[in-house]
């Protein structure tokens, strides 16, 4: 209760538009390794973030959750920034749940059918399980990703997972981003470069006419329904 409490504090007394750079001090001089979980899907943002976590060489956890629907460019990309940044540990926390086993329960192809069940559980269940062990949660997105996103803070207490949410990039736009890892050389997604503004599984994300990697859009995720989250974000 009292960790509880401590962090509601936190969450209404953060300078909501402290830059970026000095979220991420301010994490590390907050909390604790034990204490704190940034996560990421390999998207530029996230990648951007772990870049400026791992300027402070500081023995970090980065989180992902493998849905087994992987693009085989973003697991060469896990390889890259795992090269790149060797104390930091990447640890897999996805589904154990085989595309088959998944297909024997719920049919075939059920992100076609049911993309927010799929969603939920190859990234939310698994998720819950991560975010149930620590207080804090950094994540890279941002208000200008959708308008879905548009009223993120900077720092909030977040009801759905029960811990402090903080998303350093929420006042960046996807030009920021991109500004930040040409200027640092950051590993990033090669599919950025062929129209994928967001990336996701391999069934319900496709490129996007026209865009530039220094763009952003969730057009191309779970073509032909609504959906445009696929619940980690939403309460």
């Amino acid at each position: 209760m009292a960790l509880q409490l401590g962090t509601h504090i936190l969450a209404e007394t953060a300078d909501q538009n402290m830059p970026a750079e000095e979220v991420v001090a301010w994490t590390l001089e907050q909390f604790g390794e034990r204490q704190m979980v940034i996560t990421t899907s390999f998207g530029m943002e996230g990648c951007a973030l772990i870049d400026m976590y791992a300027r402070h060489g500081r023995p970090l956890v980065v989180v992902y959750v493998d849905t087994r629907f992987f693009f085989p460019e973003t697991y060469a990309l896990r390889d890259r920034l795992l090269a790149r940044y060797p104390h930091i540990r990447f640890e897999n926390r996805g589904t154990s749940l085989a595309a088959e086993a998944q297909a024997a329960i719920y049919g075939d192809e059920l992100w076609k059918r049911n993309p927010a069940l799929c969603c939920k559980l190859r990234k939310v269940i698994p998720m819950r399980k991560v975010l149930a062990e620590v207080d804090v949660w950094v994540t890279g997105l941002g208000r200008g990703q959708s308008a879905s996103r548009a009223g993120a803070k900077l720092v909030a207490w977040n009801e759905q997972y029960q811990v402090l949410k903080v998303c350093p990039l929420v006042n960046w736009e996807r030009v920021d981003v991109w500004e930040y890892v040409q200027r640092r050389d950051v590993p990033y997604n090669e599919l950025h470069e062929r129209g994928y503004p967001s990336i996701g599984c391999t069934h319900c994300t496709v490129p996007v006419p026209g865009c530039t990697p220094d763009d952003y859009s969730r057009a191309g995720r779970w073509p032909g329904s609504d959906m445009t989250e696929c619940g980690l974000h939403t309460d």
